[in-house]
Protein backbone atom coordinates (compact mmCIF):
# COMPACT_ATOMS: atom_id res chain seq x y z
CA UNK A 1 0.00 0.00 0.00
CA UNK A 2 1.12 3.58 -0.60
CA UNK A 3 0.07 6.87 0.99
CA UNK A 4 -2.31 7.81 -1.83
CA UNK A 5 -4.19 4.56 -1.26
CA UNK A 6 -4.23 5.24 2.49
CA UNK A 7 -6.00 8.55 1.88
CA UNK A 8 -8.61 6.68 -0.16
CA UNK A 9 -9.21 4.45 2.87
CA UNK A 10 -9.84 7.57 4.97
CA UNK A 11 -12.27 8.84 2.33
CA UNK A 12 -14.22 5.59 2.48
CA UNK A 13 -14.59 5.76 6.26
CA UNK A 14 -14.94 9.52 6.92
CA UNK A 15 -15.43 11.33 3.58
CA UNK A 16 -16.54 14.65 5.09
CA UNK A 17 -13.83 14.85 7.75
CA UNK A 18 -11.67 17.98 7.29
CA UNK A 19 -8.36 17.14 5.60
CA UNK A 20 -6.88 20.62 5.76
CA UNK A 21 -7.60 24.23 6.63
CA UNK A 22 -6.00 27.05 4.63
CA UNK A 23 -6.62 30.78 4.81
CA UNK A 24 -10.07 30.44 6.32
CA UNK A 25 -11.29 27.57 4.13
CA UNK A 26 -11.76 23.91 5.06
CA UNK A 27 -11.34 21.06 2.57
CA UNK A 28 -12.75 17.62 3.35
CA UNK A 29 -11.05 14.32 2.61
CA UNK A 30 -13.43 13.52 -0.23
CA UNK A 31 -12.81 16.96 -1.77
CA UNK A 32 -9.07 16.48 -1.39
CA UNK A 33 -9.27 13.04 -3.00
CA UNK A 34 -11.25 14.43 -5.93
CA UNK A 35 -8.69 17.20 -6.48
CA UNK A 36 -5.88 14.64 -6.37
CA UNK A 37 -7.67 12.46 -8.93
CA UNK A 38 -8.39 15.38 -11.22
CA UNK A 39 -4.79 16.58 -11.20
CA UNK A 40 -3.54 13.02 -11.75
CA UNK A 41 -5.74 12.77 -14.87
CA UNK A 42 -4.48 16.11 -16.20
CA UNK A 43 -0.86 15.12 -15.64
CA UNK A 44 -1.44 11.96 -17.63
CA UNK A 45 -3.12 13.98 -20.34
CA UNK A 46 0.07 16.02 -20.93
CA UNK A 47 2.19 12.88 -21.08
CA UNK A 48 3.30 12.26 -17.51
CA UNK A 49 3.83 8.54 -16.98
CA UNK A 50 4.89 6.24 -14.19
CA UNK A 51 8.50 6.93 -13.28
CA UNK A 52 8.61 10.47 -14.70
CA UNK A 53 10.13 13.12 -12.45
CA UNK A 54 8.09 16.23 -11.54
CA UNK A 55 9.71 19.12 -9.67
CA UNK A 56 7.72 21.21 -7.20
CA UNK A 57 8.63 24.86 -6.59
CA UNK A 58 5.86 25.53 -4.11
CA UNK A 59 5.47 26.92 -0.62
CA UNK A 60 2.97 25.96 2.07
CA UNK A 61 -0.25 25.76 0.07
CA UNK A 62 -2.81 23.06 -0.70
CA UNK A 63 -1.33 22.94 -4.23
CA UNK A 64 1.68 21.13 -2.79
CA UNK A 65 -0.45 18.48 -1.07
CA UNK A 66 -2.59 17.92 -4.15
CA UNK A 67 0.46 17.69 -6.41
CA UNK A 68 2.32 15.27 -4.13
CA UNK A 69 -0.57 12.83 -3.80
CA UNK A 70 -1.43 13.08 -7.50
CA UNK A 71 2.13 12.06 -8.34
CA UNK A 72 1.94 9.13 -5.94
CA UNK A 73 -1.36 8.04 -7.47
CA UNK A 74 0.05 7.68 -10.99
CA UNK A 75 3.51 6.52 -9.98
CA UNK A 76 5.37 9.69 -10.93
CA UNK A 77 8.31 10.79 -8.79
CA UNK A 78 8.00 14.10 -6.92
CA UNK A 79 11.09 16.28 -6.52
CA UNK A 80 10.36 19.10 -4.02
CA UNK A 81 12.69 22.10 -4.30
CA UNK A 82 13.04 25.12 -2.06
CA UNK A 83 11.28 27.90 -4.03
CA UNK A 84 13.78 30.52 -2.86
CA UNK A 85 16.70 28.71 -4.50
CA UNK A 86 18.67 30.60 -7.12
CA UNK A 87 18.39 29.83 -10.81
CA UNK A 88 21.75 28.02 -10.71
CA UNK A 89 20.64 25.82 -7.82
CA UNK A 90 17.34 25.04 -9.50
CA UNK A 91 18.99 24.32 -12.86
CA UNK A 92 21.34 21.81 -11.25
CA UNK A 93 18.46 19.85 -9.71
CA UNK A 94 16.39 20.01 -12.91
CA UNK A 95 19.26 18.47 -14.86
CA UNK A 96 20.64 16.07 -12.27
CA UNK A 97 17.13 14.97 -11.37
CA UNK A 98 16.02 14.40 -14.98
CA UNK A 99 12.98 16.61 -14.49
CA UNK A 100 10.27 16.24 -17.13
CA UNK A 101 7.68 18.64 -15.69
CA UNK A 102 7.64 21.50 -13.19
CA UNK A 103 4.81 22.68 -10.93
CA UNK A 104 5.67 26.18 -9.70
CA UNK A 105 4.24 29.31 -8.14
CA UNK A 106 3.41 31.97 -10.74
CA UNK A 107 5.85 34.51 -9.30
CA UNK A 108 8.73 32.20 -10.32
CA UNK A 109 7.72 32.11 -13.98
CA UNK A 110 9.96 35.01 -15.15
CA UNK A 111 13.01 33.38 -13.55
CA UNK A 112 12.17 29.98 -15.00
CA UNK A 113 11.70 31.60 -18.40
CA UNK A 114 15.05 33.34 -18.09
CA UNK A 115 16.81 30.02 -17.48
CA UNK A 116 14.85 27.86 -19.93
CA UNK A 117 17.93 27.10 -22.06
CA UNK A 118 19.61 25.60 -18.98
CA UNK A 119 17.11 22.74 -18.78
CA UNK A 120 15.95 21.76 -22.29
CA UNK A 121 14.61 18.38 -21.09
CA UNK A 122 11.76 20.00 -19.12
CA UNK A 123 8.68 19.57 -21.30
CA UNK A 124 5.93 21.27 -19.30
CA UNK A 125 5.64 24.07 -16.75
CA UNK A 126 2.46 24.09 -14.67
CA UNK A 127 1.86 27.43 -12.97
CA UNK A 128 -0.08 27.75 -9.71
CA UNK A 129 -1.87 31.09 -9.63
CA UNK A 130 -1.58 33.06 -6.42
CA UNK A 131 -5.04 34.56 -6.95
CA UNK A 132 -7.92 34.30 -9.39
CA UNK A 133 -5.84 36.25 -11.88
CA UNK A 134 -2.16 35.39 -12.48
CA UNK A 135 0.24 37.99 -11.14
CA UNK A 136 2.55 37.63 -14.13
CA UNK A 137 2.09 39.56 -17.36
CA UNK A 138 2.24 36.79 -19.96
CA UNK A 139 3.22 39.29 -22.63
CA UNK A 140 6.66 39.36 -21.02
CA UNK A 141 7.07 35.58 -21.27
CA UNK A 142 8.90 34.10 -24.23
CA UNK A 143 7.11 32.15 -26.96
CA UNK A 144 9.19 29.06 -26.15
CA UNK A 145 7.99 29.12 -22.55
CA UNK A 146 4.37 29.79 -23.51
CA UNK A 147 4.42 26.66 -25.69
CA UNK A 148 5.28 24.59 -22.60
CA UNK A 149 3.02 26.48 -20.19
CA UNK A 150 -0.14 25.24 -18.42
CA UNK A 151 -2.18 26.57 -15.51
CA UNK A 152 -2.83 24.56 -12.37
CA UNK A 153 -6.42 25.79 -12.15
CA UNK A 154 -7.12 24.44 -15.64
CA UNK A 155 -5.69 21.09 -14.60
CA UNK A 156 -8.21 20.94 -11.76
CA UNK A 157 -11.19 21.42 -14.07
CA UNK A 158 -10.76 18.19 -16.06
CA UNK A 159 -12.38 14.78 -15.66
CA UNK A 160 -10.91 12.55 -12.96
CA UNK A 161 -10.84 9.19 -14.73
CA UNK A 162 -7.22 8.04 -14.59
CA UNK A 163 -5.36 5.04 -15.90
CA UNK A 164 -4.31 2.72 -13.09
CA UNK A 165 -0.69 1.72 -12.65
CA UNK A 166 0.96 -1.20 -10.94
CA UNK A 167 2.90 0.79 -8.34
CA UNK A 168 5.43 -1.29 -6.42
CA UNK A 169 6.60 -0.67 -2.86
CA UNK A 170 10.19 -0.16 -4.04
CA UNK A 171 9.30 2.35 -6.76
CA UNK A 172 10.76 5.80 -6.06
CA UNK A 173 8.03 8.10 -4.76
CA UNK A 174 10.12 11.17 -4.04
CA UNK A 175 13.65 12.47 -4.48
CA UNK A 176 14.83 14.90 -1.80
CA UNK A 177 17.95 16.88 -2.54
CA UNK A 178 19.99 17.23 0.62
CA UNK A 179 21.74 20.52 1.33
CA UNK A 180 25.25 19.15 1.04
CA UNK A 181 27.93 20.70 3.24
CA UNK A 182 30.47 19.96 0.53
CA UNK A 183 29.97 19.66 -3.20
CA UNK A 184 26.63 19.52 -4.98
CA UNK A 185 23.38 18.38 -3.31
CA UNK A 186 22.60 14.68 -3.43
CA UNK A 187 19.15 13.35 -4.33
CA UNK A 188 17.93 10.86 -1.72
CA UNK A 189 15.53 8.39 -3.36
CA UNK A 190 12.66 7.51 -1.02
CA UNK A 191 10.36 4.71 -2.06
CA UNK A 192 6.63 4.32 -1.50
CA UNK A 193 7.32 1.88 1.31
CA UNK A 194 9.84 4.30 2.89
CA UNK A 195 7.26 7.09 3.07
CA UNK A 196 4.39 4.81 4.05
CA UNK A 197 6.36 3.08 6.82
CA UNK A 198 7.68 6.30 8.36
CA UNK A 199 4.27 8.00 8.25
CA UNK A 200 2.69 4.93 9.87
CA UNK A 201 5.38 4.54 12.53
CA UNK A 202 5.55 8.26 13.36
CA UNK A 203 1.76 8.37 13.70
CA UNK A 204 1.90 5.37 16.03
CA UNK A 205 4.80 6.60 18.15
CA UNK A 206 3.44 10.16 18.46
CA UNK A 207 -0.09 8.86 19.04
CA UNK A 208 -1.71 10.81 16.21
CA UNK A 209 -5.47 10.34 15.91
CA UNK A 210 -8.19 11.59 13.59
CA UNK A 211 -9.00 14.22 16.24
CA UNK A 212 -5.63 15.92 15.93
CA UNK A 213 -5.28 19.33 14.31
CA UNK A 214 -1.68 19.77 13.26
CA UNK A 215 -0.08 23.13 12.45
CA UNK A 216 2.01 23.01 9.26
CA UNK A 217 4.26 26.05 9.40
CA UNK A 218 7.52 24.24 8.71
CA UNK A 219 8.31 24.39 4.96
CA UNK A 220 6.45 21.37 3.63
CA UNK A 221 8.97 20.81 0.84
CA UNK A 222 11.35 19.80 3.65
CA UNK A 223 11.36 16.18 4.83
CA UNK A 224 10.69 17.00 8.51
CA UNK A 225 7.41 18.69 7.68
CA UNK A 226 6.61 16.28 4.87
CA UNK A 227 6.33 13.31 7.23
CA UNK A 228 5.51 14.80 10.63
CA UNK A 229 2.92 17.45 9.70
CA UNK A 230 1.65 16.14 6.34
CA UNK A 231 1.93 12.39 5.72
CA UNK A 232 1.56 11.11 9.30
CA UNK A 233 -1.55 13.23 10.06
CA UNK A 234 -3.16 12.31 6.73
CA UNK A 235 -2.37 8.66 7.45
CA UNK A 236 -4.78 8.68 10.41
CA UNK A 237 -7.35 11.12 9.03
CA UNK A 238 -6.28 14.14 11.10
CA UNK A 239 -6.65 17.78 10.00
CA UNK A 240 -3.70 19.86 8.78
CA UNK A 241 -3.72 23.59 9.55
CA UNK A 242 -1.60 25.04 6.75
CA UNK A 243 0.27 28.24 7.57
CA UNK A 244 1.64 30.04 4.53
CA UNK A 245 4.68 31.21 6.48
CA UNK A 246 6.08 31.23 10.00
CA UNK A 247 5.00 34.32 11.93
CA UNK A 248 4.64 34.13 15.74
CA UNK A 249 1.55 36.34 15.75
CA UNK A 250 -0.11 34.30 12.98
CA UNK A 251 0.79 30.99 14.62
CA UNK A 252 -0.72 32.04 17.94
CA UNK A 253 -3.88 33.20 16.16
CA UNK A 254 -4.15 30.01 14.10
CA UNK A 255 -3.54 27.75 17.11
CA UNK A 256 -6.18 29.48 19.20
CA UNK A 257 -8.86 29.92 16.52
CA UNK A 258 -8.50 26.38 15.13
CA UNK A 259 -7.88 24.66 18.48
CA UNK A 260 -4.61 23.14 17.32
CA UNK A 261 -3.40 20.03 19.14
CA UNK A 262 0.09 19.59 17.64
CA UNK A 263 2.82 22.06 16.77
CA UNK A 264 6.10 21.06 15.13
CA UNK A 265 9.04 23.40 14.69
CA UNK A 266 12.79 23.84 14.69
CA UNK A 267 14.59 25.34 17.71
CA UNK A 268 14.70 28.87 16.28
CA UNK A 269 10.90 28.84 15.95
CA UNK A 270 10.50 27.98 19.63
CA UNK A 271 12.89 30.78 20.50
CA UNK A 272 10.94 33.30 18.38
CA UNK A 273 7.62 32.16 19.88
CA UNK A 274 9.03 32.60 23.38
CA UNK A 275 10.42 36.06 22.55
CA UNK A 276 7.13 37.29 21.04
CA UNK A 277 5.79 39.66 23.73
CA UNK A 278 2.08 39.11 23.04
CA UNK A 279 2.22 35.31 23.15
CA UNK A 280 0.71 33.63 26.21
CA UNK A 281 -0.22 30.21 27.51
CA UNK A 282 -3.87 30.67 26.55
CA UNK A 283 -2.93 30.76 22.87
CA UNK A 284 -1.51 27.24 23.13
CA UNK A 285 -3.99 25.88 25.66
CA UNK A 286 -5.30 23.18 23.27
CA UNK A 287 -1.85 21.82 22.33
CA UNK A 288 -1.20 18.30 23.53
CA UNK A 289 2.25 18.07 21.98
CA UNK A 290 5.06 20.26 20.65
CA UNK A 291 7.68 18.56 18.49
CA UNK A 292 11.21 19.81 17.88
CA UNK A 293 13.63 18.59 15.24
CA UNK A 294 15.90 19.71 12.44
CA UNK A 295 18.68 20.82 14.82
CA UNK A 296 19.63 20.31 18.50
CA UNK A 297 17.29 22.12 20.89
CA UNK A 298 19.25 24.26 23.39
CA UNK A 299 18.27 23.47 26.98
CA UNK A 300 17.61 27.11 27.80
CA UNK A 301 15.23 27.52 24.85
CA UNK A 302 13.31 24.40 25.93
CA UNK A 303 13.09 25.61 29.54
CA UNK A 304 11.97 29.13 28.57
CA UNK A 305 9.25 27.90 26.20
CA UNK A 306 7.84 25.27 28.54
CA UNK A 307 7.77 27.64 31.50
CA UNK A 308 5.95 30.35 29.54
CA UNK A 309 3.42 28.22 27.64
CA UNK A 310 3.05 25.13 29.86
CA UNK A 311 3.49 22.84 26.84
CA UNK A 312 6.02 20.01 26.83
CA UNK A 313 8.44 19.91 23.91
CA UNK A 314 9.42 16.44 22.76
CA UNK A 315 12.61 16.36 20.75
CA UNK A 316 13.26 13.88 17.97
CA UNK A 317 15.77 13.17 15.26
CA UNK A 318 15.78 12.34 11.60
CA UNK A 319 17.46 12.90 8.26
CA UNK A 320 16.31 13.00 4.65
CA UNK A 321 17.85 9.62 3.91
CA UNK A 322 15.59 8.01 6.56
CA UNK A 323 12.27 9.59 5.50
CA UNK A 324 13.23 11.16 8.09
CA UNK A 325 12.33 10.15 11.68
CA UNK A 326 14.39 7.55 13.54
CA UNK A 327 14.15 8.66 17.22
CA UNK A 328 11.63 10.49 19.37
CA UNK A 329 10.84 11.14 23.02
CA UNK A 330 7.63 9.17 23.53
CA UNK A 331 4.75 11.02 25.17
CA UNK A 332 3.99 8.22 27.62
CA UNK A 333 7.59 7.83 28.80
CA UNK A 334 10.19 9.91 30.57
CA UNK A 335 11.39 12.90 28.55
CA UNK A 336 15.11 13.43 29.00
CA UNK A 337 16.23 16.97 28.28
CA UNK A 338 18.91 17.00 25.60
CA UNK A 339 17.99 13.55 24.34
CA UNK A 340 16.44 12.77 20.95
CA UNK A 341 14.62 9.89 22.64
CA UNK A 342 14.50 6.23 21.72
CA UNK A 343 14.16 4.41 18.43
CA UNK A 344 10.66 4.72 17.01
CA UNK A 345 8.59 1.68 16.04
CA UNK A 346 10.28 -0.60 13.46
CA UNK A 347 13.48 1.47 13.34
CA UNK A 348 16.83 0.51 14.90
CA UNK A 349 19.56 2.98 15.88
CA UNK A 350 23.01 2.22 17.27
CA UNK A 351 26.30 4.00 17.95
CA UNK A 352 29.43 2.56 16.35
CA UNK A 353 33.17 3.17 16.10
CA UNK A 354 35.20 3.73 12.93
CA UNK A 355 35.10 -0.02 12.18
CA UNK A 356 31.32 -0.22 12.52
CA UNK A 357 31.41 -2.05 15.86
CA UNK A 358 28.73 -1.09 18.39
CA UNK A 359 30.02 0.99 21.28
CA UNK A 360 29.04 0.58 24.96
CA UNK A 361 26.67 3.08 26.63
CA UNK A 362 27.81 6.68 27.07
CA UNK A 363 30.65 6.39 24.54
CA UNK A 364 30.55 8.79 21.58
CA UNK A 365 30.57 7.36 18.06
CA UNK A 366 28.70 7.62 14.77
CA UNK A 367 24.94 7.05 14.76
CA UNK A 368 23.76 4.49 12.22
CA UNK A 369 20.19 3.49 11.36
CA UNK A 370 18.26 0.71 9.67
CA UNK A 371 14.58 0.09 9.01
CA UNK A 372 11.89 0.22 6.31
CA UNK A 373 12.27 4.01 6.22
CA UNK A 374 15.86 4.04 4.92
CA UNK A 375 16.32 5.30 1.34
CA UNK A 376 17.19 3.10 -1.61
CA UNK A 377 20.18 5.35 -2.42
CA UNK A 378 21.32 8.63 -3.94
CA UNK A 379 20.03 9.25 -7.45
CA UNK A 380 22.76 8.56 -10.01
CA UNK A 381 25.45 8.53 -7.31
CA UNK A 382 26.45 4.88 -6.71
CA UNK A 383 29.75 5.75 -5.00
CA UNK A 384 28.09 8.13 -2.53
CA UNK A 385 25.39 5.52 -1.93
CA UNK A 386 28.01 2.87 -1.16
CA UNK A 387 29.68 5.18 1.38
CA UNK A 388 26.41 5.91 3.17
CA UNK A 389 24.60 2.55 2.99
CA UNK A 390 26.75 -0.27 4.33
CA UNK A 391 25.63 -3.78 5.28
CA UNK A 392 22.01 -2.64 5.51
CA UNK A 393 22.80 0.34 7.73
CA UNK A 394 22.56 4.06 6.99
CA UNK A 395 25.62 5.93 8.28
CA UNK A 396 24.28 9.33 9.35
CA UNK A 397 27.51 11.28 9.87
CA UNK A 398 26.21 12.42 13.26
CA UNK A 399 28.14 11.86 16.47
CA UNK A 400 25.97 10.43 19.23
CA UNK A 401 25.89 8.39 22.40
CA UNK A 402 23.30 6.13 24.03
CA UNK A 403 22.67 5.94 27.76
CA UNK A 404 21.94 2.84 29.83
CA UNK A 405 18.18 3.21 29.28
CA UNK A 406 18.33 3.37 25.50
CA UNK A 407 17.99 7.15 25.08
CA UNK A 408 20.14 8.65 22.33
CA UNK A 409 21.94 11.99 22.43
CA UNK A 410 23.30 13.84 19.41
CA UNK A 411 26.68 15.27 20.30
CA UNK A 412 27.31 16.99 16.97
CA UNK A 413 27.81 16.54 13.28
CA UNK A 414 30.90 14.45 12.66
CA UNK A 415 32.20 17.05 10.21
CA UNK A 416 31.47 19.93 12.67
CA UNK A 417 33.61 18.56 15.49
CA UNK A 418 36.50 20.93 16.31
CA UNK A 419 39.97 19.55 16.97
CA UNK A 420 41.92 21.93 19.21
CA UNK A 421 45.47 20.60 19.57
CA UNK A 422 44.19 17.02 19.68
CA UNK A 423 41.30 17.79 22.05
CA UNK A 424 37.77 17.29 20.73
CA UNK A 425 35.35 20.17 21.09
CA UNK A 426 31.69 19.68 20.22
CA UNK A 427 30.04 22.97 19.11
CA UNK A 428 26.82 22.13 20.90
CA UNK A 429 28.55 22.01 24.30
CA UNK A 430 29.86 25.56 23.85
CA UNK A 431 26.54 26.77 22.45
CA UNK A 432 24.68 25.47 25.50
CA UNK A 433 26.93 27.57 27.74
CA UNK A 434 26.39 30.68 25.63
CA UNK A 435 22.61 30.22 25.71
CA UNK A 436 22.75 30.32 29.50
CA UNK A 437 24.09 33.88 29.38
CA UNK A 438 20.95 35.97 30.04
CA UNK A 439 21.46 38.43 27.17
CA UNK A 440 22.10 35.81 24.45
CA UNK A 441 19.23 35.22 22.04
CA UNK A 442 20.99 32.83 19.64
CA UNK A 443 24.40 31.23 19.40
CA UNK A 444 26.41 29.17 16.93
CA UNK A 445 29.93 27.75 17.19
CA UNK A 446 32.38 26.66 14.49
CA UNK A 447 36.03 25.70 14.18
CA UNK A 448 38.55 27.95 12.43
CA UNK A 449 41.99 26.90 11.18
CA UNK A 450 44.87 27.92 13.45
CA UNK A 451 48.63 27.63 12.91
CA UNK A 452 49.37 26.64 16.49
CA UNK A 453 46.46 24.37 17.42
CA UNK A 454 45.14 23.17 14.09
CA UNK A 455 41.72 24.62 14.94
CA UNK A 456 40.30 27.02 17.50
CA UNK A 457 36.76 27.79 18.62
CA UNK A 458 34.87 30.74 17.12
CA UNK A 459 31.39 31.74 18.29
CA UNK A 460 28.63 33.91 16.87
CA UNK A 461 25.84 35.35 18.99
CA UNK A 462 22.74 37.50 18.66
CA UNK A 463 22.09 39.60 21.76
CA UNK A 464 19.11 41.22 23.43
CA UNK A 465 21.32 44.07 24.67
CA UNK A 466 23.90 45.50 22.28
CA UNK A 467 25.82 46.92 25.20
CA UNK A 468 27.32 43.49 25.99
CA UNK A 469 30.95 43.15 24.91
CA UNK A 470 32.84 40.17 23.50
CA UNK A 471 35.13 40.21 26.55
CA UNK A 472 32.18 39.70 28.92
CA UNK A 473 31.02 36.66 26.97
CA UNK A 474 34.51 35.14 26.83
CA UNK A 475 34.95 35.68 30.57
CA UNK A 476 31.60 33.98 31.16
CA UNK A 477 32.67 31.00 29.04
CA UNK A 478 35.94 30.74 30.95
CA UNK A 479 33.96 30.05 34.13
CA UNK A 480 32.05 27.16 32.57
CA UNK A 481 34.39 25.58 30.01
CA UNK A 482 37.83 24.02 29.88
CA UNK A 483 40.44 26.39 28.49
CA UNK A 484 40.67 24.72 25.05
CA UNK A 485 36.87 24.98 24.62
CA UNK A 486 36.70 28.74 25.26
CA UNK A 487 35.99 30.70 22.05
CA UNK A 488 39.00 32.63 20.79
CA UNK A 489 36.62 35.07 19.13
CA UNK A 490 32.96 35.80 19.78
CA UNK A 491 31.40 37.75 16.93
CA UNK A 492 28.22 39.68 17.73
CA UNK A 493 25.75 39.68 14.80
CA UNK A 494 22.32 41.19 14.24
CA UNK A 495 21.08 37.81 12.97
CA UNK A 496 22.48 34.34 12.28
CA UNK A 497 22.30 33.03 8.72
CA UNK A 498 19.57 30.39 8.44
CA UNK A 499 18.08 28.03 5.88
CA UNK A 500 14.42 28.19 4.93
CA UNK A 501 13.70 25.63 7.68
CA UNK A 502 15.34 27.82 10.33
CA UNK A 503 18.51 25.76 10.62
CA UNK A 504 21.61 27.83 11.35
CA UNK A 505 24.03 27.71 8.41
CA UNK A 506 27.45 26.93 9.86
CA UNK A 507 28.94 26.82 6.38
CA UNK A 508 28.05 30.49 5.85
CA UNK A 509 29.60 31.39 9.20
CA UNK A 510 32.82 29.58 8.26
CA UNK A 511 33.07 31.69 5.11
CA UNK A 512 32.94 34.99 7.03
CA UNK A 513 36.05 37.13 7.21
CA UNK A 514 37.34 38.59 10.49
Amino acid sequence: MNLAEQVKQIVMSTPHKKAYHYQGKDTSYIEFDQLVGTLAFSLQKVGIKKGDHIAFLLGNTPDFLISLYACMRIGATAVPINPIFTLDEISYIFNNGDIKSVIAHDTLLPMLDEGKLNYPKVETFIVCESSNDPLINLDSISKEMKNRLHFFSDFLSESSLIETFDIQDEDTAIILYTSGTTGKPKGAELTHVNLFANARDVAHFMKFTAEDRVIATLPIFHVFALTVVINAPLFVGATILIALRFSPSEIFTLAKSQEATVFAGVPTMYNFLYQYPKGNAQDFSTLRMAISGGAPLPHQVLHNFEEKFNVRISEGYGLSEASPVTCFNALDAERKVGSIGKSITNVENKVVDEQGCELPPNVVGELIVRGPNVMKGYYKMPEETAKTLRDGWLYTGDLAKKDDEGYFYIVDRKKDMINVGGFKVYPREVEEVLYQFPEVLEAAVIGKEDEDFGEVVYAFVVLKDNGILQEELIEYCSRHLAKYKIPKVIKILEALPKSSTGKILRRTLKEMNF
